[in-house]
C-alpha cells in the first residue's frame, strides 16, 4: 500500500472509531492477530470467508502437536492403557462441548460427527417419519437441512416450506404460525430453521423454539453459521437437535462436528443400521443386535479420536477471547461494511451493489451477500468478482452457498422458471449448472458473499470497499 493509501485508511479508521466507540473494547483481538495469526498479514491475505470456514491460531496447533508428540493414544474401543488414554480425552472433550454451550448433561447428549451435515444426516435417517408426520422448514436453509425432506417423503411424510419476505429475507411469520398449528397428537413433527442464515446473515428468532414446542413440535436449530460469533446458551434455549461444525468456529480441526441432542428427542430416533461401536452385542448366526445407549448408538465406527482433543483446545481459545468480544467486533465491522457498500454509486447516481438481506445490524450476523451492477443496471457476473478479488488476494465466496431457497427468493428466480428448467429433457438424468443458468432467462444465479469473523480487522473491510470502488463507473462491456 502507498503512503497516501495508508493515510486514507488511517483517516477512515479514525472516523470508524468515532462512529463505533465500542469497537475499542475489542482491540485485544488486534494483538491476538499479530501474535497468533501473523500469516494473514505476512502473506497479505484479506480473508473474508469466515462463514465458509474459520481460521486457527498458532497456539492451537502447538498445543495439539505437543499433546500427540508426548503421548501414545490407541483406538478407544478397548480397555488397554493407550485406549483408555484416548477414551479419557474423548470424554473430556465431550464434557467441555456441553459446558461451552451450557447444556446440562442431564438433558443433552453431545454426539461427535464428521461435520454439521453428518449430524443432520443422523437426524434425517433416524427421525420417525411416517404418513402422520410433518416436516416444516424455512426457505432459508442449508442444503443439508433441505436434504432431510428426501428421508421424510420416502416415508410419506408431509413437507411444508415457509417462504421469505423481500427485501430483508426474513421468514413470513403468519404461514409459519399456521403450519405449527397443524400438529396432530398421533404424529411426529419436526421444525427446522437456521439460527443464522449462511446466505444473508439474517438471524431468525430463537423464540420460535418454545413456540414450536408448545404446539407439539421437535425443533432442529441449525447453528453452524451462528455459533462462531454468537453465544448459544442451551440452558436458556432448548432446541431438540443442534448441528455444529467446529472448523467454522475456530478453523482446526476439520472433519469433526457435533450433534447436540436433547435426551428425550434422541430417544425418538430409530437408526436404520448399526455399525462398529454403536452396539453392545451383534450376532451373525443369531441374526440380531442390540444398540448401545445414548451417544454411543450414533457414533459410527471409530471416532476421530486424535482430533477430538483439539476441539476442546479450540473452544478454550474462543473462551479466552470471549465470544461476546468477538460478536462486538464482528457487528461493528459489519455495520461499517454495510454503510459503505450502500454509499457506492455510479456517476449517474445508480447504486453499485444490491444487498440481499438486512442493510443494518439488527438481528443479523457478519455475513453479507451482494451483487454488483453497472450504471445501466446490468449485473457483473459473480464469477468475475471472485476472480478479480482473487487477484487482489481477497478471499470471498460466490454462488448460492448451498442455500437454494434463500438464493431463489433473493435473485427473483420464480417457481415457473424453475419448473421449466427441471422439465428439460437432460434434467431427467442430470442437470448441469450451465443448463440451469441458460434456462432462467439469463438472470443472475448467484451472489458475492463477504463474511467477517474471529480476527477480522478494519483493514480487511476497508480494502474490500476499495476493491469494490474499482467497479464504480465500470461497464459490463469493459469487462
Amino acid at each position: 500500500m502507498t503512503v497516501d493509501t495508508m493515510d486514507a485508511m488511517q483517516d477512515a479508521y479514525g472516523e470508524f472509531l468515532t462512529a463505533c466507540p465500542t469497537f475499542k473494547t475489542t482491540l485485544q483481538i488486534d494483538k491476538l492477530r499479530a501474535e497468533e495469526y501473523s500469516r494473514l498479514d505476512t502473506q497479505g491475505h484479506i480473508y473474508l470467508d469466515y462463514t465458509g470456514g474459520g481460521l486457527y491460531a498458532d497456539s492451537q496447533l502447538d498445543t495439539h502437536t505437543t499433546l500427540l508428540r508426548n503421548n501414545v493414544f490407541g483406538n478407544p474401543h478397548s480397555t488397554n492403557p493407550t485406549s483408555l488414554a484416548s477414551t479419557h480425552l474423548v470424554e473430556q472433550a465431550r464434557t467441555y462441548v456441553l459446558d461451552y454451550f451450557n447444556a446440562s448433561p442431564d438433558e443433552y447428549e453431545a454426539i461427535f460427527t464428521l461435520n454439521a451435515s453428518g449430524a443432520l444426516k443422523l437426524i434425517g435417517e433416524s427421525y420417525p417419519f411416517n404418513a402422520d408426520a410433518h416436516y416444516v422448514l424455512t426457505f432459508d436453509n442449508h442444503n443439508s437441512v433441505n436434504g432431510i425432506r428426501e428421508f421424510a417423503r420416502a416415508q410419506g411424510t408431509r413437507v411444508t416450506y415457509i417462504p421469505l419476505c423481500l427485501p430483508d429475507l426474513r421468514v413470513q411469520e403468519a404461514p409459519l404460525l399456521e403450519a405449527l398449528e397443524q400438529a396432530t397428537p398421533q404424529g411426529h413433527h419436526l421444525f427446522a430453521y437456521p439460527a443464522q442464515s449462511n446466505f444473508s446473515g439474517v438471524q431468525h428468532p430463537l423464540e420460535w423454539i418454545e413456540l414450536a414446542h408448545a404446539q407439539g413440535w421437535d425443533v432442529l436449530l441449525d447453528a453452524a453459521a451462528f455459533v462462531p460469533t454468537n453465544r448459544l446458551d442451551l440452558g436458556r434455549w432448548k432446541p431438540d437437535f443442534v448441528p455444529i461444525s467446529f472448523y467454522k468456529m475456530f478453523g482446526y480441526p476439520t472433519g469433526v462436528g457435533c450433534l447436540l441432542a436433547r435426551r428425550r428427542a434422541l430417544a425418538k430416533l430409530q437408526r436404520p443400521w448399526f455399525a462398529g461401536g454403536t452396539i453392545t452385542v451383534a450376532s451373525v448366526q443369531g441374526d440380531t443386535f442390540y444398540f448401545a445407549e445414548n451417544e454411543a448408538a450414533f457414533e459410527d465406527g471409530t471416532l476421530n479420536y486424535l482430533s477430538l482433543p483439539a476441539v476442546e483446545m479450540g473452544l478454550r481459545h474462543i473462551n479466552e477471547i470471549g465470544v461476546d468480544v468477538i460478536h462486538e467486533r464482528v457487528m461493528s465491522l459489519t455495520g461499517w461494511l454495510l454503510a459503505q457498500l450502500l454509499s457506492l454509486h455510479h456517476s449517474n447516481s445508480k447504486p453499485l451493489v444490491r444487498i440481499y438481506g438486512p442493510v443494518d445490524t439488527q438481528m443479523r450476523g457478519g455475513t453479507v451477500a451482494v451483487n454488483f451492477y453497472d450504471a445501466e443496471g446490468r449485473y457483473f457476473d459473480h464469477h468475475l468478482i471472485e476472480a478479480e478479488a482473487g487477484k487482489a488476494n481477497i478471499s470471498l465466496r460466490t454462488g448460492c452457498f448451498c442455500n437454494p431457497g434463500g438464493g431463489e427468493i433473493a435473485l427473483g428466480i420464480s417457481k415457473k422458471e424453475l419448473a421449466t428448467c427441471f422439465n428439460l429433457p437432460q434434467a431427467q438424468e442430470r442437470l448441469t449448472f450451465d443448463d440451469f443458468r441458460l434456462c432462467i432467462d439469463s438472470k443472475q444465479v448467484g451472489a458475492v458473499r463477504v463474511s467477517v469473523g474471529l480476527v477480522s480487522n478494519f483493514a480487511d473491510v476497508y480494502r474490500f470497499i476499495e476493491f469494490a470502488r474499482g467497479f464504480v463507473n465500470r461497464t459490463i462491456s469493459s469487462g
